[in-house]
């Protein structure tokens, strides 16, 4: 599966009309599933139990002035017109921001980090912020660990209310959906009725995770369509029927009347406006798969005003109606007439699946991202389309989510406690992104801190508003998303420590140039044909399973690769730039670095095209033999490094013939044809085709010879089978982190993406212990 032309040549950013209106179509059915979703649970949460709807109407106009001007605040004017700018090479979310902070004020905690990863075309660092303020900022990051430890839990803090919001967002959008029955039955039989009928098809959303979405993806954008069509005719329906003077309650005023009537209970009701701005994020999270534009188009001509028409329609048909005995009357189904409430009921909950689906694989991208960044333990991952970036189904997160979500269904069986629990998640990512928001304005933006200043105080106190009201309610369901993001969050930074530990651990021992200088070419011992790649995650130096290896056993292949597959604080790694290839030592030793680079978004190569673009890299660098004219990386130690694309992105350069022994193929006419022959018949034959321009010498010749023998001979895998421990003298704390949390999470996750499909007879597993 090669996505790499779609990703490196994604055409979305600059376009014609045509296309921004096509593409603020699709994002209709992929982004504001869940947001055009809310009409159905906002009034119903908000009336819940701390305030009641009176005949002085002063209660429901307070709550639709509360929601009009939250929708015109924070989705439209904070996410559409500002957050939406802080895209990190067209890719939004949390870790967008915190992958441009990274790069703006070096604040990145991944440990292989290279000055050669600053000159990727995507690492956009123009460093203009020198002599202001936001230098001074900068250089304060830079230098407290503290505040870089902050800053990294504040980024985790938000992706794991997300990973909540993933579970609760289900929850209360089917239940919410299904709850329509409750007008055609009674109440004991709806009682037993919405709950099994909503986790019936919470586990049919998720058990068809497995087939992903490009299949009937085609429909989301119209269901999400005819659902916001529906609640804006019933809302203009409900608005000249009911009452056409509805519009009065926009004003400000209304808020302050609500608030002097209610007091307390209207302040802790705000909870249950806040669910009216859930899914809000997800126009910034979902801005790869789009553009800024056809969102901005989208949420601004379509869905803000549908959302305004139905909560306005809802407040007028509820403004002429005061029979209201409890919470049951007052949910969204209560306002459409009658004659087509069952209609209405079908479109709601096919609406509730698209959303529920949105943020379902939102979930999974955001933990891609995190797995990338070495802030998860690693899992599978499955590319469920071969054209579609970004569909990708996780099979752990995908049980363990419904498992949580169904959990969460039975266990509260009402909307209040989901719409309190689902709240805290929603208005806790907010803040995060409003506090990274307001650095990326100073140091991304080189903008004064005062704009900075003015941005927090403005939206945080809204948004601290909301979250006092949600937090009031912990105990009446908000402990959901906390208990759920402890969890997340305990196992993001136990993983990350442990791994930052061991990287350690491997640049403390790693051997010194001098020690392989002195064992000369032959390394001390028998070389035979073959390669020997060695996984590591050094990117410098000598790791010391090699020195190992070379002082215990009598022979070792020909040719050695030091292979590094690191991720980069940016969101993709052009094909061109994926590979730094250079020498470890004379050349006469054969053995070699290529570090394989790729973004927190990127989709990693199937293993067989892997293998054949890293044999290419190391061939072009032999073939264009000026590793003089690349860049240089941190270590003195080390021989310069020199970047070279892969095979397929780089037309000028050695390309790989490979076919079974004993059939031939047409040489090109414009290259050279290099062939070797080997004295016993190999099961493959590889050959170069190599650029006529330069000549090569006899040299270069004689080590391409040397490389193809190596390659027909077979690739043995040598992978370090790590042990952690905490070494002697080592806290208490330490201990558990290391010794059982990072221990138990190595033995449970996956090994690394490319030596999954790897031949067991052709992989060596060497184990090690670590001493952190």
């Amino acid at each position: 599966m090669d996505l790499e032309g779609v990703i490196s040549n994604n055409p979305i950013k600059r376009d014609s009309w045509k296309t921004v209106l096509t593409l603020a179509y699709q994002s209709l059915g992929v982004v504001y599933g869940d947001l055009s979703t809310s009409p159905l649970y906002v009034y119903k949460s908000t009336f819940a139990e701390d305030i009641q709807h009176s005949e002085t109407n002063e209660e429901i106009y307070g709550v639709l002035s509360f929601v009009f001007w939250t929708l015109t605040l924070v989705p439209l004017v904070k996410y559409v017109f500002i957050v939406l700018r802080a895209d990190d090479n067209g890719e939004g979310g949390t870790f967008a921001l915190y992958s441009l902070l990274c790069r703006h004020a070096r604040v990145n905690m991944l440990p292989n980090c290279q000055l050669a990863d600053e000159e990727l075309f995507e690492y956009k660092n123009d460093g203009s912020g020198k002599g202001n303020i936001g230098s001074s900022l900068k250089s304060t990051l830079e230098k407290h660990k503290v505040l870089q430890r902050v800053l990294l839990v504040l980024a985790l803090i938000g992706t794991c209310m997300v990973i909540g919001d993933g579970v609760l967002t289900p929850a209360i959008s089917v239940f919410s959906a299904v709850s329509g029955l409750e007008l055609s039955m009674s109440r004991e039989q709806h009682r037993y009725v919405e709950v099994p009928v909503a986790c019936a098809i919470l586990v049919f959303l998720f058990a068809l995770q497995h087939y992903g979405t490009h299949r009937v993806g085609f429909l989301f954008a119209p269901v999400v369509i005819a659902w916001l069509f529906c609640i804006s005719a019933i809302g203009l329906y409900n608005i000249f029927y009911w009452n056409p003077r509805v519009y009065q309650a926009l004003s400000p005023y209304y808020m302050y009347k609500f608030l002097k009537k209610t007091q307390r209970g209207g302040w802790m009701s705000l909870g249950g406006i806040l669910l009216c701005i859930t899914g809000s994020e997800a126009m910034y999270a979902d801005l790869g798969h789009f553009s800024q534009l056809s969102i901005q188009i989208a949420f601004t001509f379509v869905v803000y005003p549908s959302l305004i028409l139905a909560y306005m329609g809802q407040a007028a048909y509820l403004s002429q109606h005061h029979y209201i005995a409890s919470h049951y009357h007052i949910g969204f189904y209560v306002s459409v007439p009658e004659i087509i409430r069952w209609p209405v009921l079908v479109i709601a909950i096919l609406a509730a699946v698209v959303g529920s689906q949105a943020i379902i694989t939102g979930t999974f991208s955001i933990i891609k991202q995190c797995s990338a960044l070495g802030c998860f333990p690693r899992v599978k991952i499955i590319h469920t389309s071969s054209k579609i970036h970004g569909q990708i189904y996780i099979p752990e997160i995908n049980w363990t989510l419904m498992l949580l979500c169904l959990a969460v269904t039975v266990g509260f069986r009402d909307t209040k406690r989901m719409g309190n629990a689902a709240g805290l998640a929603v208005i806790t990512v907010m803040l995060v992104t409003t506090c990274l928001m307001s650095l990326v304005i100073v140091l991304c933006w080189h903008k004064s801190v005062l704009l900075a200043l003015c941005f927090i105080f403005f939206f945080g106190s809204i948004e601290a508003l909301y979250f006092s009201a949600s937090l009031i309610k912990f105990l009446e369901g908000a402990w959901v998303p906390v208990a759920l993001s402890f969890i997340f969050m305990i196992i993001m930074y136990v993983w990350h420590y442990g791994t930052l530990k061991k990287y350690e651990f491997d640049v403390q021992n790693k051997v010194s140039m001098h020690w392989l200088l002195s064992l000369g070419p032959s390394l001390g011992i028998v070389r035979v044909r073959g390669i020997g790649l060695i996984h590591t995650e050094l990117v410098s130096g000598i790791p010391a399973i090699f020195s190992h290896f070379v002082t215990n056993l009598p022979a070792f292949h020909q040719v050695v690769v030091f292979l590094c597959i690191k991720s980069v604080p940016v969101p993709h790694v052009r094909p061109k730039e994926r590979f730094l290839v250079g020498r470890v030592g004379p050349k006469g030793y054969r053995v070699y670095r290529c570090i394989a680079r790729y973004g927190y978004r990127d989709v990693h190569k199937d293993d067989l095209e892997f293998e054949k673009d890293l044999f290419c890299s190391i061939a072009e660098l032999v073939r264009s033999g000026r590793p003089e004219c690349t860049t240089m990386i941190e270590d003195p130690e080390d021989e310069k490094m020199t970047v070279v694309g892969t095979s397929s992105s780089n037309l000028d350069g050695v390309r790989l013939c490979e076919d079974d022994a004993g059939t031939s193929q047409k040489e090109d006419s414009s290259s050279e044809l290099v062939e070797v022959i080997s004295p016993q018949k190999p099961r493959k034959r590889v050959r170069f085709l190599v650029p006529e321009s330069p000549r090569m010498d006899r040299e270069t010749r004689e080590e391409l010879k040397e490389l193809m023998e190596a390659r027909e001979a077979g690739m043995a895998f040598i992978m370090g089978h790590s042990y952690v421990r905490a070494k002697r003298g080592s806290s208490f704390m330490k201990k558990v982190v290391i010794n059982l949390g990072y221990d138990f999470l190595r033995r449970n996750s996956r090994g690394p993406s490319y030596a999954l499909s790897i031949p067991h007879a052709s992989t060596l597993e060497v184990g090690m212990v670590y001493e952190v």
